[in-house]
């Protein structure tokens, strides 16, 4: 008779099932992915026509960064700079959770990969101290997946293969993975016999405590796509053949081509009698040549050089065509015109990207305020009843004199009052400015306060006059 397994020690039948959907899911992921990767990194190999390019420069490598600026430009405008309760309350544990996960600086990785490999992942787990706030990752999509319930909106499962094997003790070559259920995440690692459960957590919470941030969804694509496309990706390919190009024609045409009519053989032998190589002859006595036997002095010329302002005027032509893919003004990847743009037309040139990093706002917000409410949901116990909202930089970037002059004009119609902190935020001064203005206010109403008072008092003091003497003393005690 045999014994049965332990679930805490062994995988069910439906977890390893569910195991081996998500391995397949993520292995099928992972060339798409790199290969975004590459072109992030300028690491991409590009593919030569077999024309132009000679057998001796096969190894030459050219990299343009185009893709790489255009994500960068538009992750710089997706600042988010905290969360607060909506109905403005003491928003303390929001806080603690941030500032134990330090938030804000990795949320900017995050939304690097989301918009390079088009997703990325957060999840959610308890600390090893029950009273500390929850530790909120963010996920690489080369090493995590998840399967998606469109109807409902909601991850069904989730598994991320981990590379940190130390925390277990592990050897390098053990697979380690951690499946998020519904009701508890299992960390599990595969030996020769199958899987070992190393970790159960329990947390009977009924969700999956892992939040997508999807960049470019479609309502029959929920997994997202990446900012470089495949019209980025063609064009990055044309441009680095086309400075391939001009490096092969330096090589072959940077020194100009001479000609020699009527020369003898002996303009082409050294001293010894033996011929010299091209490069000498080149640079040596063809500029020193000897009359023949009739006297006549030898014709030599030049042919013209090669001129590569034809090739820059296309890599220019390039360049504009991925300002228009990439949402960003010519200038900024490189392209520049004898007449310089005036400020409205650089401003008029970013409205594209400024509308892009409104969208990518809009739509990451909602994953960062999922992750901050399952946050809660697993430090409390119960879900929060109230809305949790993020504070983002406004991405258009205006001058400080623009935002000051629009609040100010707000206020004097009475739209806004003058010590609101929505004034503060509109005045574009920063989380942590906000609060120091907001206590300067406290100090200095209260500092107002108490000199309102001992005015008062002294008023109060000086009503009877200088020669009266006050109620209740005696003339012992008025002589003191």
């Amino acid at each position: 008779m045999s014994t049965p397994a332990l679930p805490l020690l062994s995988l069910s039948d439906d977890e390893l099932g569910i195991i081996t959907l998500l391995r397949t899911d993520l292995q099928q992921a992972r060339f798409g992915l790199e290969l975004l990767d590459s072109y992030f990194n300028g690491e991409q190999l590009v593919r030569d026509l077999g024309i132009s390019i000679p057998p001796q420069l096969k190894g030459l490598h050219t990299v343009i960064g185009w893709p790489r600026i255009g994500v960068e430009s538009l992750e710089a405008r997706l600042d988010l700079e905290g969360f607060r309760w909506s109905d403005g309350s003491d928003a303390a544990d929001l806080e603690a959770i941030v500032e134990a996960n330090n938030l804000l600086d990795e949320s900017s990785l995050a939304h690097l990969d989301a918009l390079t490999y088009g997703r990325e992942y957060v999840t959610v787990g308890s600390a090893d101290d029950p009273d500390a706030p929850p530790i909120i990752t963010y996920e690489s999509p080369l090493d995590m997946t998840m399967i998606w319930d469109a109807r409902l909106r909601v991850p069904l499962y989730a598994l991320r293969e981990s590379t940190d094997r130390l925390t277990y003790g592990l050897a390098p070559d053990d697979k380690l993975v951690t499946l998020y259920l519904p009701d508890q995440t299992i960390h599990a690692v595969e030996d020769s016999g199958g899987w070992v459960v190393l970790d159960r957590d329990e947390h009977r919470m009924g969700a999956v405590p892992v939040v997508r941030l999807a960049n470019r969804q479609r309502t029959a694509d929920r997994v997202g796509k990446s900012e470089i496309t495949p019209e980025v990706m063609s064009i990055t390919d044309a441009a680095c053949r086309r400075l391939m190009g001009m490096e092969v024609a330096s090589e072959f045409f940077g020194a100009p081509a001479r000609y020699i009519l009527g020369a003898s053989e002996s303009a082409f032998q050294d001293a010894e009698g033996n011929t010299k190589s091209a490069w000498e002859t080149y640079i040596g006595r063809v500029l020193a040549l000897e009359r023949d036997e009739d006297g006549n002095v030898p014709q030599v010329g030049t042919f013209p050089a090669h001129d590569p302002s034809g090739q820059t005027k296309i890599i220019d032509l390039y360049a504009r065509i991925m300002a228009s893919q990439l949402s960003v003004a010519p200038h900024v990847l490189g392209y520049s015109s004898d007449n310089p743009a005036s400020a409205d037309a650089i401003r008029f040139a970013d409205n594209s990207q400024i509308k892009k990093a409104e969208r990518r706002i809009r739509r990451f917000s909602a994953g960062h305020r999922e992750e901050m409410r399952l946050a809660m949901w697993m430090w409390t116990g119960r879900q929060p009843e109230r809305r949790i909202e993020c504070m983002w930089r406004n991405p258009a970037t205006p001058t400080v004199a623009a935002q000051v002059d629009a609040t100010v004009k707000l206020i004097q119609a009475g739209l806004l009052p003058p010590e609101s902190d929505v004034a503060l935020e509109m005045a574009g001064l920063t989380e942590d400015q906000r609060r120091r203005v907001q206590a300067e206010r406290a100090r200095a109403g209260g500092a107002a306060a108490g000199r309102g008072l001992l005015d008062r008092l002294a008023d109060l003091g000086g009503e009877d006059g200088p020669d009266e003497e006050p109620e209740g003393l005696t003339d012992g005690d008025a002589g003191l």
